[in-house]
C-alpha cells in the first residue's frame, strides 16, 4: 500500500486506528476452543467487528509463533482475510545483516504480501535498507519505546546542544539516520505512546513520516495527548491498539463488544483530525 493509498483510507474512515492481532490461546473466550482454528476464527470476528473503523491491522509474531506450525497457519488465513483497503504490518521486529534482512524482506513482502514489518535498526543500515527496496511496501523503523528498559539507551545523551539545554538523544540520532536511508514513502518509526511528552522533539527530527504508536489503552497511552502532538498535514500517525479493543469482552460477544471498543476510538480520532483541520 502507498502512502497516498494509506492517507485516503484515513480520510474516508476518519480513523487512524491500527488494530493489534495479538491473539493468547490462554485468553481468548473458552466457546472457541473447540474450531478447528481458534485462533484464526478469533481473528476473523475481530476484523468483521472492527474492520469499518480501523485503517491497519498488526500481527505481533510472537503471538502466532510460539504456536509452531499451526500458529503460521492462522498467520497466513488472517492476513488473507483483512480487507484489502487496510495496511497491514508484521510487528515482526527484525534486525539483521544484509542478506539475512534481504530474506527477511522476501518472506513478508513476497511470500505472506505484509504492507510493512518492523525493524531494529541497531545493526546499521545494512539492516534496514534491504526492507526499502520493495516498492509499495515499508520498514517501520523501532525508535522510541515504551517498555521500561527504553531508559538503557535511548535517551543517552550522545551531542550536545548549541541551544545549553536539549542535548541531542540516542533516539533523536537513530531518527535522523534512519530517515536518510529511506523517505516518507517506505520508512515510518516506532514511537511508544507513553512517551507522549517526547511526541514534539520526534516531529522536529521528522515531521513528514507516519509514526506507528502503540500502547495506547491498555498500556495507558492518551490518544488526545499523542494526536495533538504528532498530527501533521496527512495525519502522520497509526495509533495501535490490541488488548483494550480484542480483549474488550471474553463472552460470546465478544466481537461485538471489540466493535464498540474500535468505535469509540474512531470517533474521538474523528474530533481530534477536525480539532487538525484536516
Amino acid at each position: 500500500m502507498t502512502r497516498q493509498q494509506l492517507v485516503e483510507q484515513i480520510k474516508i474512515k476518519r480513523s487512524y486506528l491500527c488494530v493489534g492481532l495479538d491473539p493468547d490461546i490462554k485468553k481468548i473466550p473458552a466457546h472457541l476452543l473447540s474450531e478447528p482454528d481458534p485462533i484464526f476464527a478469533f481473528n476473523k470476528a475481530i476484523i468483521d467487528a472492527t474492520g469499518k473503523f480501523a485503517v491497519a491491522y498488526k500481527p505481533n509474531l510472537a503471538f502466532y509463533e510460539n504456536m509452531g506450525a499451526k500458529g503460521w497457519s492462522a498467520l497466513e488465513k488472517t492476513l488473507a482475510y483483512i480487507p484489502k483497503d487496510c495496511f497491514t504490518i508484521a510487528d515482526a521486529k527484525r534486525g539483521d545483516i544484509g542478506n539475512t534482512s534481504l530474506l527477511y524482506a522476501r518472506a513478508f513482502f513476497d511470500q505472506m504480501s505484509f504492507d510493512s514489518v518492523t525493524v531494529a535498526p541497531y545493526m546499521g543500515e545494512d539492516s534496514v535498507k534491504p526492507f526499502l527496496e520493495f516498492k509499495g511496501k515499508w520498514a517501520i523503523v523501532l525508535a522510541l519505546t515504551s517498555n521500561k528498559g527504553a531508559d538503557d539507551f535511548q535517551f543517552l545523551k550522545v551531542a550536545k546542544s548549541n541551544h545549553g539545554d536539549n542535548d541531542q538523544l540516542l533516539f533523536e540520532m537513530v531518527l535522523k539516520k534512519c530517515a536518510s536511508w529511506g523517505d516518507i514513502n517506505n520508512m515510518m518509526f516506532v514511537v511508544g505512546a507513553t512517551q507522549a511528552d517526547m511526541i514534539n522533539r520526534v516531529r522536529k527530527v521528522v515531521p513528514d513520516h507516519f509514526l506507528l504508536v502503540p500502547g495506547v489503552g491498555a498500556q495507558g497511552g492518551d490518544l488526545a495527548a499523542i494526536s495533538r502532538s504528532g498530527l501533521n498535514k496527512d495525519c502522520g500517525l497509526l495509533i495501535n491498539s490490541s488488548r483494550q479493543i480484542i480483549y474488550a469482552g471474553n463472552g460470546n460477544d465478544f466481537a461485538e463488544k471489540a466493535g464498540e471498543e474500535a468505535k469509540k476510538v474512531q470517533k474521538e480520532m474523528d474530533l481530534l483530525l477536525k480539532e487538525a483541520g484536516l
